[in-house]
């Protein structure tokens, strides 16, 4: 865990709700843009029926037939971007970012040393779309960078702060909406400074319009608390975040959740930046901090 004191920052931007969902691909050496038939081909297999609008070595840009952004007079196939390559410069991340990239510590320094290339993924008029719907486009579009960019070295993904290894992308063992909570969704874990108090989060949710997770708590294995917060994170996407203020969640005995145990749901602000809603989960008997 990270032992560096960073201080609260609620002044920090707060991240637009529904923007873009930004996939990083980092390189060591500069790569050309996939020829137009076979981006087409290799899209078309993970998300379906496609059509290409523009073709470059600076950009290329998919329509995704198969998903239909309504607004109130118009309605379009979103769009899938990608860039050509471009300088990346792995010391712009500050200390914070860098401490919560959990996934990929070991690495981190390695490969924001040694990747000076990126390209970048994009989608566009998504935040039309449903959330579960666009979890599963978004993650059926990252399989296929996946392929196209053999020689890719890293993934970031900007929305939530996380760094993974390419392989450990390709490699991944899940499916479905967990897809999306597994890259797109960071819990992040935070020592309180002076005190036994511990605060794990997430970041990411906002991109689907739901709520990311607060818990503020002590005397708990943090472990187990990311351990849930991913799990209720997932059945929020799944079930279009059902929970409201008041209502309660399984906790957890011994690391595993349990009926029998109750915890308290109720929208609030964040404690850690950035400031955004979260739905805080009080601990019981673990729970710190004033709660309404």
């Amino acid at each position: 865990m990270a032992e560096k004191a960073f201080k609260q920052n609620l002044n920090q931007k707060s991240p637009h709700p529904g923007g873009p969902f930004l996939i990083q691909m980092l390189f060591r050496e500069p790569v050309t843009m996939p020829n137009k038939e076979m981006m087409t081909a290799v899209i078309k297999e993970h998300v379906g029926s496609v059509e290409c609008f523009c073709y470059d070595q600076k950009s290329a840009g998919f329509a995704a037939l198969e998903h239909i952004a309504k607004f109130e007079n118009s309605s379009a196939p979103v769009q899938l971007m990608i860039t050509g390559v471009s300088d990346f410069k792995g010391d712009t991340f500050d200390s914070f970012l860098k401490s919560q990239m959990w996934d990929c510590m070991e690495q981190r320094d390695r490969i924001f040393r040694e990747c000076q290339y990126q390209v970048v993924a994009v989608d566009m008029l998504t935040s039309a779309l449903p959330a579960l719907e666009r979890a599963n486009l978004d993650m059926d579009f990252l399989a296929a960078l996946t392929r196209l960019y053999p020689s890719c070295e890293a993934f970031y993904f900007q929305n939530c702060g996380k760094l993974f290894l390419a392989q450990d992308v390709r490699e991944h063992p899940f499916s479905g909406a967990s897809r999306f909570i597994h890259f797109g969704v960071n819990a992040r874990f935070f020592n309180i400074e002076g005190t036994e108090d511990m605060l794990v989060d997430t970041v990411g949710m906002s991109t689907l319009f739901l709520p990311d997770l607060q818990y503020h708590f002590h005397d708990m294995d943090p472990n187990w608390v990311v351990n849930h917060a991913y799990n209720l994170a997932d059945y929020l996407l799944v079930n279009d975040c059902p929970i409201e203020s008041g209502e309660t969640v399984d906790g957890i005995v011994d690391g595993q959740f349990e009926r029998e145990i109750q915890w308290k749901c109720q929208y609030e602000d964040s404690l850690i930046q950035p400031p955004r809603p979260v739905l805080d989960i009080c601990m019981g008997q673990y729970a710190s901090g004033e709660r309404d």
